[in-house]
């Protein structure tokens, strides 16, 4: 009897199991990085922040919004607390009516009083609290504070908040900046440039949100959208990249077996 012949794998076949073996590798390389897509999407996450982000040094008659979003779906934000900072005091702070909200202005004997053309300044705002209202998930809302003037000695402001929520929670806004890191629950900062004119001057203030204006919003910033839509957009572009790269792998080694 003749010795039997190993049996050779047709061509076509082995080609075919590259074919699958690539494809397999492109479909772990696309999932691992849609995870990556997702997870990326998942960790922005909005926080109370105050606009504009920066003034000049003793900036006067100017306008700070705080802006906060209800990041619960099953509750509403119902209670807004805004501290302000009494060792760099703001002066002749004016809160702006909000439909529906009802603000409580705390102010507080201040340490050292604070000289001014108007007189000496012995008390300022320590503490502004919304309730009444409601800002639902997916919404936000935006609250004016008007200042007669910035402080002059400080390079930036730190306002902590407290965001109360319908079932209780509380979420408390106040780890300031720290090492050129983000916190994990940062207090709204505001940073306080030079450049403004002799003795403070008159900034000028951002446009307030008019009277007539919804009070609660189901959008997101515009600036903060577009940044989180190009990250998220260079992400997949990488991902229909490694796709393509791995498809031109696999005719790659389909056309040397061919040949």
């Amino acid at each position: 009897m003749s010795a039997s012949r190993p049996v050779r794998r047709p061509a076509v076949l082995h080609r075919a199991g590259l074919r699958r073996t690539a494809l397999r590798r492109a479909g772990a390389l696309v999932a691992l990085s849609a995870v990556g897509v997702l997870a990326a999407t998942g960790v922005a996450s909005a926080h109370v922040t105050v606009h504009p982000e920066s003034y000049a040094k003793g900036a006067t008659d100017g306008v700070l919004t705080f802006r906060v979003p209800n990041e619960e779906d099953g509750a509403s934000t119902s209670k807004v607390q805004v501290f302000l900072p009494t060792d760099h005091p703001v002066l002749g702070v004016l809160v702006r009516p909000r439909d529906g909200w009802t603000p409580k202005v705390t102010t507080t004997k201040l340490k050292t009083p604070v000289k001014t053309d108007d007189g000496t300044i012995t008390e300022a705002v320590s503490q502004i609290t919304w309730t009444g209202g409601k800002i639902g998930a997916g919404e936000y809302e935006d609250f004016d504070v008007a200042f007669g003037e910035l402080p002059h000695d400080t390079g930036q402001l730190t306002f902590k908040t407290l965001q109360t929520y319908s079932d209780g929670k509380v979420v408390r806004w106040i780890e300031a900046p720290s090492g050129g890191e983000e916190a994990d629950d940062p207090a709204p900062t505001l940073k306080l440039t030079e450049g403004g004119t002799e003795g403070g001057g008159e900034a000028a203030a951002p446009a307030a949100a008019k009277s007539g204006d919804s009070g609660s919003v189901k959008a997101a910033d515009g600036s903060d959208g577009t940044a989180r839509g190009l990250g998220i957009g260079g992400l997949v572009v990488g991902v229909l990249g490694l796709a393509a790269a791995a498809f031109a792998i696999v005719r790659g080694r389909s056309a040397k077996t061919d040949a």
